[in-house]
């Protein structure tokens, strides 16, 4: 028999890696706020049962704020709006008029898994009352018990399960400790849903209710095991010492990515594609097939078998690896909401709040995710100004790894000022951009999660489900793409393209005819802007510029079709419009101004 059952929580409490331990899917677990903006969904087979788990995003309450908690309301409704499910007798319910009651939707979910954060406890008790409120079996999985022990506190779980009338299953997640219990309560919920059905005296879904709850169960029993953490806590998060620490943990990152990338790609990478891989494939198609197009274009200047191994292999997957290493340190260590909270002041001087920081941090990896992410933000002028940057000024994880091949041998100080370039650009387009948009932003609550050392099973596991998902999304299309290019070098397009565009090229932006092939690639790959100047003979100034052109150059096609996904085709169609503008406006002048002392 097939059952619909949602998983549902406040944000960064654990439902990822719940729905990890009931599906035994791979899916992406961090820990910070706005990381699953859209819902997950799996498979779990318990007995006879057939379970289509959903994985719904974050909220703190049924009246969505924002489009990451509207999709949950969407979830919880079974229809397509996102108004308040309530009905309109509920002292919560956030419209006048109330919403269709969720027995009259199509696709009324069996049962609710409801995660509530024990280290946590309060936070997430106003959503699960208004829960209780649905005419759906509901079951509470009190998850990070660990967590509420380690700060001295204790919940009677047998008092909680009897005033709220639903089963209350003790778990951490992370360890499986109590996973096996909660399938076993799902199970018997399933089977027999009238065992968990609620009187019509539960309590309203109110603050003094909440209030009034936590003190019923819960209580302190002794002193708190987090001190140490607590103090450095406290660092982190106020703004001295936590900004100096805040700059010197991203120069260590920074320095971190280019480290292990560049040790990476030296020493082990580099020497093994280019030595078993690429010459003898090389050799082997020289032999079978003659000189030519064909042979041209497996092996030539833009051969695919060459440059499409070298490239997303050897020059960009080792800053692949090492960047999704640190971030993945950081996210389950969280301290990037810590890192949101330190900047809020300073992101509310371009429009947005300090979680801003999350999506752009998620913009280094790829820009697709990081456009995604920005549903979590309150308004849509934050949204758009976020997209905005992506676009203009945030290089993905293979862009950035074309930058540093391209510039680390020949200048490490020359590397690191286009990224202070991009930062320097970013900063004054959010500005204008608060200015330009219209709409208020809308003030924002965000909850900090405990202060943890990274687990490195979780870690290694998070690096290896990206560099899957880089190896399909990343490199394969690469390869595409530079099997693309191939043939429109030897069939002579592209060199006609270079022609058609020379003047812009070498006469405003002082660069080589051949350098306007890569621009024409950018459109497909952004990495393909960068990665062909390593063969040409570049002056040092014509490396920054040709870098400067692409770190602002139009975002791949597969970004910009997200834009038009998540806005609309205008939109889409005015970030190729402002980012080409840019690119080659402040591409021609920083070759002029560098002339001056060059």
């Amino acid at each position: 028999m097939n059952h619909r059952v949602l998983l549902m929580g406040t944000p960064n409490v654990g439902k990822s890696v719940i729905f990890n331990c009931l599906t035994g899917m791979n899916v992406r677990v961090a820990n910070y706020t706005g990381t699953t903006v859209d819902y997950t969904r799996g498979i779990a087979n318990l007995g006879s049962h057939r379970i289509d788990l959903i994985d719904v995003p974050g909220t703190y309450s049924l009246c969505a704020t924002c489009e990451a908690e509207e999709v949950a309301v969407q979830m919880v409704c079974g229809k397509s709006d996102s108004s308040c499910p309530l009905p309109a007798s509920s002292s919560s319910c956030c419209s006048e008029k109330g919403a269709l009651p969720l027995e009259t939707t199509s696709e009324k979910p069996s049962l609710i898994i409801y995660v509530l954060d024990a280290g946590n406890f309060e936070s997430g008790l106003y959503l699960l009352l208004q829960l209780l409120e649905l005419d759906v079996p509901l079951i509470v999985a009190l998850n990070r018990s660990d967590l509420a022990r380690k700060k001295g506190f204790l919940i009677d779980i047998t008092g909680l399960s009897s005033i709220l009338h639903v089963p209350v299953i003790p778990t951490v997640a992370i360890c499986d400790e109590g996973i096996e219990q909660l399938k076993v309560q799902l199970q018997e919920a399933l089977e027999k849903p009238e065992k968990i059905s609620r009187p019509d005296n539960n309590l309203a879904a109110t603050w003094e209710n909440v209030e009034l709850l936590s003190d019923r169960v819960l209580r302190r029993v002794g002193s708190s095991e987090n001190t140490k953490k607590d103090i450095w806590d406290q660092r982190l998060t106020n703004p001295w010492p936590g900004l100096p620490l805040a700059g010197g943990i991203l120069i260590l990152i920074f320095a971190a990515i280019v480290g292990i990338g560049m040790g990476l790609r030296n020493f082990i990478l580099l020497p093994f594609f280019r030595e078993l891989i690429i010459a003898p494939l090389a050799g082997f198609v020289s032999q079978i097939i003659p000189p030519g197009v064909i042979q041209n274009i497996l092996i030539g200047e833009y051969g695919f078998l060459v440059k499409g191994i070298e490239w997303p292999f050897t020059l960009v997957l080792p800053y692949v690896l090492s960047f999704y290493f640190v971030l993945s340190i950081l996210e389950d260590s969280g301290y990037m909401p810590r890192l949101a909270l330190l900047l809020d002041g300073l992101f509310n001087r371009i429009g947005l709040p300090g979680s801003g920081v999350i999506p752009l941090m998620l913009g280094y990896g790829c820009g697709i995710p990081a456009i995604m992410a920005t549903r979590a933000l309150s308004s849509r002028k934050e949204r758009l100004i976020v997209t905005l940057l992506v676009c203009l000024a945030v290089p993905c994880i293979s862009q950035t790894g074309a930058f540093i091949s391209l510039l680390a041998a020949s200048s490490a100080l020359v590397m690191v000022a286009v990224f202070l370039f991009g930062a320097v650009v970013m900063v004054a387009a959010g500005l204008i951009l608060n200015y330009a948009l219209k709409g208020e932003r809308v003030d924002t609550i965000s909850e900090i999660p405990d202060l943890l050392l990274p687990r490195y099973s979780v870690v290694f596991k998070k690096v290896w489900l990206r560099l899957k998902l880089y190896i399909t999304d990343g490199a394969l299309p690469m390869i595409g793409a530079v099997a693309g290019a191939a043939v429109l070098y030897e069939t002579g397009l592209m060199s006609a393209w270079g022609r058609a565009i020379s003047p812009l090229v070498t006469g405003w932006l002082r660069l080589p005819e051949e350098a306007a092939a890569p621009l024409a690639l950018g459109i497909l790959r952004r990495e393909l802007s960068v990665l062909p100047l390593l063969d040409m003979e570049l002056t040092l100034l014509q490396l920054f510029t040709g870098a400067i052109v692409g770190l602002l150059y139009v975002p791949c096609i597969a970004i910009v079709a997200t834009v038009a996904r998540e806005f609309n085709i205008a939109t889409a169609a005015g970030v190729l419009l402002l980012t080409t503008s840019l690119a080659f406006l402040i591409g021609g002048i920083v070759t002029r101004v560098g002339a001056l002392f060059f």
